[in-house]
């Protein structure tokens, strides 16, 4: 979990601004991201599926909204 979290979370900051925001917060990024896409995309009625790819690809589009969140939130609260 802490692997597959620690990948996601590293592709999502990549994404997002260009490199990673270290070990531990890649790891909390990827997961709650993962969990983020688990809620989401079947409440708007998108499957991904349940395929390692699928996977992949909706835990990264999760954590990348969450680091949109987080950005949006610094940039209102400076």
């Amino acid at each position: 979990m802490a692997v597959f979290g620690a990948i996601v979370g590293w592709l999502a900051s990549v994404i997002v601004k260009g490199s990673g925001n270290g070990l531990l917060a890649d790891i909390i990024i990827g997961i709650v991201g993962a969990n983020i896409a688990g809620w989401l995309f079947p409440a708007i009625g998108i499957p991904l599926g349940t395929t390692i790819v699928g996977v992949v690809i909706s835990s990264v589009i999760g954590a990348v909204l969450l680091l949109l969140i987080i950005k949006l939130i610094r940039k209102v609260a400076s």
